[in-house]
């Protein structure tokens, strides 16, 4: 059976409510097992046992979430002769933006040789005060069924055989 991990990191609950839905969409497919894992638990071990990945964190300061920084600088070279042609898809919950993030995270992708099945999915909160940013985040119904859909398409192209 293939497996879809879903690495994620989130500070206020956006990223999570996201991951949960893209979860939910890579459940539809039977032939796939979907692992939601938290970014400080992840490592090389849960990127080799998976078939494909997506991605999801916060966008902190323009740049990717520390913690997902981390799972990325403690799995990147374990793992770098090992992930080749793999699919993989970002989602970013951002304040305003969200594209530099997208964009560390496509570099990383990159140097493991990842295939990129989607743009990433990024979601704007428009937290602009301390206040906003900091208090715990409401995804949209129509956000996280973008997110649903993206993990329903990741797992049935897995299964498929597509990539």
């Amino acid at each position: 059976m293939k497996t879809l991990l879903i690495v994620y990191h989130t500070l206020t609950g956006g990223t999570l409510q996201m991951a949960r839905a893209a979860a939910a969409g890579g459940a539809r497919e039977p032939d796939v097992a979907v692992r939601l894992t938290i970014a400080a638990a992840a490592g090389p071990a849960e990127l080799r046992e998976a078939s494909g990945y997506l991605f999801a964190c916060s966008e902190n300061l323009a740049a990717m979430s520390g913690l997902m920084k981390d799972f990325f600088d403690r799995s990147y070279y374990p793992v770098l002769e090992e992930l080749q042609a793999r699919p993989y898809a970002t989602l970013v919950c951002a304040g305003s933006d969200g594209s530099n993030a997208a964009r560390q995270i496509e570099r990383i992708a990159t140097g493991w040789r990842l295939n990129a099945i989607a743009p990433p999915l990024i979601v704007c909160t428009h937290a602009q005060t301390p206040e906003d940013i900091l208090k715990p985040k409401t995804i949209s119904a129509e956000d996280l069924a973008r997110c649903e859909e993206l993990g329903a398409t990741l797992a049935a192209g897995l299964a498929l055989g597509i990539y």
